[in-house]
């Protein structure tokens, strides 16, 4: 086999698992803010608006993390650092 296609194919592969790992930790995340969330407004509904608009602050920190995997990944397939050593 030829140092590219490995390269290829162990990048791919890297990419996937990145994304893997990478989205399962903040799906978990969201899903227990949105759960608390959720138990906030149903022990104390008055506070409804304040909970809310923390809980949507909170998904988007967390949902960062997943972005942060996803453009690891896609820099792993389209723009590898790698590629040079093997094909230049």
């Amino acid at each position: 086999m030829e140092p590219e296609t490995v390269v290829a194919m162990v990048s791919i592969g890297t990419a996937g698992f990145t994304i893997a790992v990478g989205s399962l930790g903040p799906a978990l995340g969201e899903a227990r803010a949105a759960a608390e969330a959720l138990r906030s407004i149903a022990q104390q509904p008055d506070e409804a608006n304040t909970i809310t608009r923390t809980l949507f602050v909170a998904m988007a920190l967390i949902e960062s993390t997943a972005i942060y995997a996803l453009v690891v990944a896609l820099i792993l397939i389209f723009a590898n650092p790698f590629w040079t050593e093997f094909t230049g």
